[in-house]
């Protein structure tokens, strides 16, 4: 049998790392209404004093958060309450520029891969009739 190393717990041991009590702790906080979409996390220092936790642990615990959808980062301003439904009812949120910001994009993005597909499609037709006729007449040239 292998010895955990000092400080750490055997994945699956049913206890949860700090980094996990530090995400769900914030994602608690979101969930009721403490941090809002668009509000600024707790930064490192402070989740470092309240948890008593690590540098790498709080990092862990962020990227855990925006991996999942809970936070965004905005460079040289730090980290944020993302704007999605986690099951908190914000109407208002909706209606912000930001919001409407993010259904354009996706508007953008969508019309823009509609246009790629109909390309594709349009270049898929045009090589099916380059091989039926290459097939039907005979499908070759001399040697």
């Amino acid at each position: 049998m292998v010895a955990a190393r000092r400080g750490r717990r055997q994945a699956g041991s049913g206890v949860p790392l700090t980094f996990e009590v530090v995400a769900e702790t914030v994602r608690e906080r979101i969930r009721s209404g403490g941090l809002r979409p668009g509000d600024a996390l707790p930064t490192q220092a402070m989740l470092m004093q309240e948890f008593g936790a690590s540098s790498l642990t709080v990092q862990k615990a962020m990227a855990l958060l925006k991996q999942d959808g809970w936070a965004v980062s905005r460079p040289g301003k730090g980290a944020f309450v993302a704007h999605r439904d986690h099951g908190v009812d914000d109407a208002d949120d909706l209606d912000s520029p930001e919001a409407t910001a993010l259904v354009s994009e996706a508007a953008a993005r969508v019309e823009a891969l509609e246009r790629a597909l109909a390309d594709a499609v349009e270049q898929i037709t045009d090589l099916c009739a380059r091989v039926e006729a290459l097939e039907s007449g005979g499908g070759g040239r001399g040697r």
